[in-house]
């Protein structure tokens, strides 16, 4: 039942950015849901592998490689998920920032399993 929850979060919070920042193109709600899905089985799948993959460029930019890794997962999302789109590179390091600040806040309020 958490995850139905987080998930229709994540859902409102990418529409909600959408509607709020340029660049940011989504087409309705159930794409929202969608995209919500699709980021976190990237999240749960291909994450890993790029992170391992970049370890050395991570380790010396002091983590902040990590959040490239962060903007070139929504930009992947962009090319699965039809109805949404991410301008540029910049707007999806943008997005992916602001989306995982308000993810940490929403799960916050839902709370943990």
């Amino acid at each position: 039942m958490k995850l139905l929850l987080r998930i229709l979060a994540t859902a409102l919070l990418v529409l909600l950015i959408g509607h709020f920042m340029t660049g940011i193109h989504v087409v309705s709600f159930t794409t929202a849901v969608i995209v919500a899905v699709v980021l976190g089985l990237l999240n749960v799948f291909i994450k890993p592998i790029l992170v391992i993959l970049t370890f050395p460029v991570t380790i010396i930019t002091l983590g902040l490689f990590l959040l490239v890794i962060n903007a070139v997962i929504v930009l992947l999302c962009t090319k699965i998920v039809g109805g949404f789109h991410v301008d540029t590179f910049w707007t999806a390091l943008l997005f992916s920032i602001i989306l995982s600040i308000l993810q940490s806040i929403a799960n916050k309020i839902i709370g943990e399993d």
